[in-house]
């Protein structure tokens, strides 16, 4: 079986984030780390394969200054290889821009199951797995709490507000997993190791067949004019109350057109 997920590597939460003064972007030329969002896909991809008895588990990432320790990370829970896109003329993708490189990075490995978080950590558009499948001509399920493979169908458990849909898609397909889901492994010495020497296969858009106008500012259309701090809340009204209390509340609830 055989296993793609999608992983993004981030600024690290716990260090204060920096924006670019000139894009108005944030900062991503320190060391990135794993998106915990994606640990658990590539926990489930992990899992799937072993149940599976055999397969292969392929990290695809984008990301800027051919960063890889994220991956690394990955690579020493135990999956086997990484694909990794890297141009300058990737600064600025909007999420349409990072589904056109992710699904054509994809498409080289020609997976089973294409595995993706519901959101990533420093993104949260929501966007990206479905536009991937889109783009990819896939059947896609969301929201998977749990996954089961067998039979060139994967059984999926859709986690909804009372409870969890039972799904069946037939494969290759999409699956988005929601945060939470399995307990991610901690990589191992061995594991660490062994990664060091896990291919990792570095390419540009040219590489995927994409032109520098569809991706990028010039793809996404946009601009950040300004960045700005949220304005502060003022001071609610504090009503003494000595019996008439309920009155002024009701006032103030007619005046806001509430009742």
């Amino acid at each position: 079986m055989k296993v793609a997920v999608c992983v993004k590597q981030i600024p690290d939460p716990a260090d204060p984030g920096a924006l670019d003064p000139s894009t108005n972007t944030l900062k991503r030329d320190t060391k990135l780390i794993l998106d915990e969002s994606d640990s658990y896909g590539v926990e489930m991809a992990l899992q799937l394969v072993d149940t599976a008895g055999g397969g292969e588990v392929t990290l695809i990432s984008m990301a800027p200054n051919n960063e890889v320790n994220g991956l690394r990370t990955a690579l020493a829970m135990g999956a086997d290889k990484a694909i990794l896109v890297s141009d300058d003329a990737l600064a600025g993708s909007d999420a349409l821009g990072t589904a056109k490189v992710l699904a054509a990075a994809i498409a080289r490995v020609e997976p089973d199951l294409v595995l993706a978080a519901t959101e990533s950590s420093d993104g949260y558009t929501g966007t990206v797995p479905e536009q991937i499948a889109e783009l990819m001509g896939l059947p896609s399920v969301t929201f998977a709490k749990a996954i089961q493979a067998a039979d060139g169908k994967v059984n999926v458990q859709r986690q909804t507000e009372a409870g969890y849909d039972d799904v069946t898609c037939p494969m290759p397909c999409l699956v988005s997993v929601t945060a939470g889901v399995v307990e991610p492994r901690y990589p191992s010495f061995k594991g660490i190791m062994a990664a060091k020497s896990k291919p990792v296969d570095e390419l540009s858009i040219a590489d995927l067949g994409i032109e520098a106008g569809a991706v990028g500012w010039a793809g996404g259309g946009q601009e950040i004019v300004a960045v700005v701090d949220a304005p502060t809340r003022d001071a609610g009204e504090i009503i003494e109350d000595e019996g008439e209390a309920f009155q002024r509340i009701v006032s103030f609830l007619e005046e806001h057109k509430v009742i």
